[in-house]
């Protein structure tokens, strides 16, 4: 019997990416398009433009099929991944009916409460893009954290008409839930048409972005975290009970049916930071990195590398975007001399990533009552040997990194290799599919080091939040 394979979609918050596996995880070509800049309004909107998440989807795909010279007929299912959080309002044929709202609208956070004659569903991302490839309204029911009518223990719908009307819908507004790894329907012609996608393909549920990429990287229990890298960082764990009203950490789906996720607190605009700083430092040491032979990361790394744990005494706090709750906070780099380079500033800000995340895993580890043997490190962050070293000496465990660390997609095909049974189980897809490409041991001095740095570090906003919070009042 011939190859085999699957495609995942991850469509994320700034693009939609298509891979095509084969079933043992390996990736046979990809594609991906940008979406569009927001609509953005002043912090009270933050809207996707026209039909940006499937037009960036169209595009990905038909570029991912033209890349792939397998037999058509070998492609045996699509996995479905999409940003969390969102909210999309369609028309009685399934069409929007205004503007897709993104997971950092303000309006996310709160019930419907629209006029709009023309919507007649609510759905997440992932509903919609659903019904564009199969013209079903269904959806899988591991997308729907935050202000839906949600019964997080049967993983449906609320029943009871008058809970219902507090989140200002209807049962017949709401689609159809399903589990992860169930099939939502196939490709109909016109999807078929527009993305290159085979007619009539399964296309199977998923879950919400981050509980796909946890799969994807291979996360299924035990003593083992994962550190998701992105544009908002969280440490997370699997178990198996659905723990509310908790302090340190909020219980989100997995993508196995049954099994949840307990997410720590995080950083927004985590790996932002790093862009942000190379903006700031201009292209200088582009021409240097390819002057030595490097890509510019690697460049930056090779530097930092040279630049003892601690960074000279300079401590960065990541408040670049600030907490809803305390909007006078502001970002920080404190401890400056004469002796600092770009260097120390950028190793700082990889030890202060490091560090908030050990610091916010520590407070939900200790809720849980449960410690870690190793971390599993995803996201493009990854690829920074520096990182990866950087993070197990101040998590003091062992750090690995997988070969996919793009782990949405390849969790977007386990999903669907599970669901169109080419495997088993999760389990058994999982160990096929995710392969470990190294790992990183903590350096005793260095993780001694950190040890003594973490009490200061957290200290760090007793100390200048009564200034920022009294500059914030003069200045805005």
């Amino acid at each position: 019997m011939g190859a085999k394979y699957i495609i995942g979609v991850d469509e994320g918050s700034q693009s939609a990416k298509i891979m095509i596996f084969d079933l043992k995880g390996t990736v046979v070509c990809q594609a991906s398009h940008p979406l569009r800049p927001m609509c953005l309004g002043g912090g009270t909107v933050a809207e996707h433009p026209d039909d940006d998440w499937w037009d960036a989807i169209q595009i990905a795909c038909a570029q991912v099929m033209t890349k792939f010279d397998g037999n058509i007929s070998d492609i045996l299912a699509l996995g479905l991944c999409t940003i969390r959080f969102c909210r999309a309002y369609l028309d009685i044929n399934g069409f929007l009916a205004q503007p897709a709202l993104s997971w950092m609208d303000p309006r996310v956070s709160h019930p419907y409460s629209g006029d709009n004659p023309r919507i007649r569903y609510l759905t997440a991302s992932s509903g919609y893009i659903t019904y564009r490839f199969t013209g079903n309204f269904h959806d899988s029911a591991g997308n729907y954290q935050g202000v839906w009518p949600m019964d997080t223990d049967t993983w449906n719908w609320i029943s009871d008409d008058a809970e219902l009307t507090k989140f200002g819908v209807t049962q017949d507004m709401l689609f159809k839930l399903q589990m992860p790894g169930e099939i939502a329907g196939y490709v109909t012609r016109e999807a078929a048409k527009t993305t290159g996608i085979p007619e009539g393909l399964p296309v199977v549920n998923t879950a919400n972005d981050k509980a796909v990429e946890a799969l994807g990287a291979g996360l299924t229990g035990g003593r083992t975290a994962l550190l998701s890298l992105g544009t908002y960082i969280a440490a997370i764990l699997q178990g198996d009970r659905n723990l509310k009203n908790t302090a340190n950490f909020w219980t989100n789906f997995a993508s196995v049916p049954g099994k949840y996720l307990y997410e720590s607190c995080g950083i927004r605009r985590g790996m932002w930071m790093i862009s942000w700083f190379k903006e700031v430092i201009g292209d200088a040491y582009e021409r240097e990195a390819m002057a030595a032979g490097m890509i510019a990361e690697q460049f930056l790394d090779s530097e930092a590398l040279m630049v003892p744990a601690g960074s000279g005494g300079l401590f960065t706090v990541l408040d670049w975007l600030a907490p809803t709750d305390k909007p006078w906070r502001k970002g920080l780099m404190i401890g400056f001399d004469g002796r600092h380079t770009r260097a120390h500033i950028y190793r700082s800000i990889l030890e202060a990533i490091a560090m908030t995340m050990k610091l916010r895993s520590e407070e939900m580890f200790a809720e849980l009552n449960r410690g870690i043997d190793e971390l599993i490190v995803s996201g493009g962050g990854s690829n920074s040997a520096l990182f990866m070293q950087i993070t197990a000496d101040v998590f003091g465990v062992p750090a690995k990194r997988n070969v996919i660390n793009g782990a949405a997609g390849l969790g977007a095909a386990i999903c669907a290799a599970v669901g169109v049974n080419a495997y088993a189980s999760f389990d058994e897809a999982v160990r096929n599919m995710v392969k470990i490409r190294d790992a990183f041991h903590p350096k005793p001095q260095n993780t001694e080091a950190y040890r003594r740095m973490l009490p200061l570090y957290a200290a760090v906003t007793s100390h200048t939040d009564g200034f920022l919070e009294k500059a914030h009042s003069l200045l805005n």
